[in-house]
């Protein structure tokens, strides 16, 4: 019984030190380290527009579930961005949740005719964006095939088949 109360203080005292170190700045450099490393906004933003190319023929194929699917992804892909561009992720936040808007209510409406004149509305603000935030070299256009061919984008689905 002694020894265990020897060991567990031991341990307290053990951990006592590790904390006052990382007090010191260590904990600050190894937290600010690991945000250098996480991707900024290209790396995801590359990942949002392939989301974003795929979801148009998913929806065209009327497999609303993908197209669903790629829109819910697309806003998650740029996470990272919280913390590595907080400046620039409220940005992206309110386009999502405002201009992108009217593309996931033609989702879940199933109505492909209104999909795509959003979808193509949302092109023009991607420009117009990407332009204000100095990224004007940036200009996203409609691909005339999915990004990702080793994918069925006519499976008959609905835009609610996917998982919360």
């Amino acid at each position: 019984m002694k020894s265990r109360i020897i060991i567990a203080l031991a341990s307290l005292l053990l951990l006592g030190g590790t904390l006052a170190n990382a007090a010191d700045g260590d904990m600050q450099k190894q937290i600010d380290a690991i945000k250098d490393a996480m991707p900024k906004f290209a790396i995801p933003m590359r990942e949002v527009g392939d989301r974003f190319q795929n979801m148009y023929y998913a929806a065209k194929g009327g497999n609303w579930g993908l197209a669903f699917y790629m829109s819910k992804y697309m806003y998650g892909a740029l996470n990272p961005a919280k913390l590595t561009k907080p400046g620039e992720y409220p940005e992206w936040a309110n386009f999502y949740n405002k201009t992108f808007d009217p593309v996931n209510k033609a989702i879940m409406a199933q109505d492909f005719k209104k999909f795509e004149k959003e979808y193509m509305a949302v092109i023009k603000s991607c420009n117009e964006c990407h332009s204000a935030m100095g990224y004007n070299f940036i200009k996203v256009k409609h691909l005339k095939g999915p990004v990702d061919p080793g994918i069925d984008y006519n499976v008959n689905s609905k835009a609610t088949d996917v998982p919360k």
